[in-house]
């Protein structure tokens, strides 16, 4: 069993985005954020399946591009409180890879 996987480079994905990939059977967001942060979300927003990583990304946070639901990247909670998202474990490698860890694992949402 593998214990990380390699999801992209994060120079792939340019600050302040999102893009959306494959992993284990799952849909999965991954945004950069202008700071240089890396954070994990569901590929769907769980209010009507907006695309995220087509969202507005924000500091911390990220808005669907379609009803502007605001959810925070750390916790996944939508910040008027009425529909949380699920998000994933990820980092930067020292050589500026984002990897997770295998299997996938919601952690919170």
């Amino acid at each position: 069993m593998e214990a990380e996987r390699v999801l992209c480079r994060l120079a792939d994905i340019p600050p302040g985005e999102g893009r959306t990939f494959e992993v284990g059977g799952e849909r999965i967001a991954v945004f950069h954020t202008r700071a240089g942060g890396v954070f994990a979300t569901a590929a769907d927003c769980p209010h009507k399946a907006g695309p995220m990583a087509d969202g507005l990304v924000g500091g911390t946070t990220v808005t669907c591009p379609l009803h502007e639901r605001v959810y925070d990247l750390r916790s996944g909670k939508e910040l008027s409180g009425e529909c949380d998202i699920a998000v994933y474990p990820v980092r930067l490698s020292a050589d500026g890879q984002v990897v997770m860890p295998a299997p996938v694992a919601a952690v919170a949402g």
